[in-house]
């Protein structure tokens, strides 16, 4: 379980996670895909049926950039949800199209890391 998992559980969020692990290190990047087709088929119904006011699709934008999942289909869908539903997006290099429709976009760049500057490691409750 995640950090995130875990402090979701303590706030009683629900999370609902799926996945094989890491793309990079996935032994079958075409289940990989089929898993993320999967769960972004789920989100869209959260999506679409209205009862959140907040989801959030962690590190969705790796599928849309593999081209697993049409950015098209993704705004589409957002363009459908209720007016105050938040849809928040994680993850890297996300497509100038969902770039260009977001109402707020942010890059994080690292300055100063802890685990190579300092020779810290990693933190329950912090980074997992």
């Amino acid at each position: 379980m995640f950090g995130e998992h875990r402090a979701a559980k303590k706030l009683n969020i629900t999370i609902e996670a799926m996945g094989d692990g890491f793309t990079w290190k996935s032994k079958d990047i075409d289940n990989t895909s089929e898993i993320a087709r999967a769960q972004w088929e789920k989100c869209k119904n959260a999506i679409l049926e209205g009862k959140e006011d907040i989801i959030i699709l962690d590190e969705f934008t790796y599928p849309l950039k593999y081209d697993w999942i049409k950015v098209e289909e993704v705004i589409e869908t957002l363009k459908k949800r209720k007016p105050m539903m938040h849809v928040i997006i994680t993850g890297g290099g996300a497509p100038q199209e969902l770039i260009d429709y977001a109402d707020l976009v942010t890059e994080m760049r690292e300055i100063k890391h802890p685990y190579r500057d300092q020779g810290i490691k990693a933190q329950p409750g912090m980074e997992f």
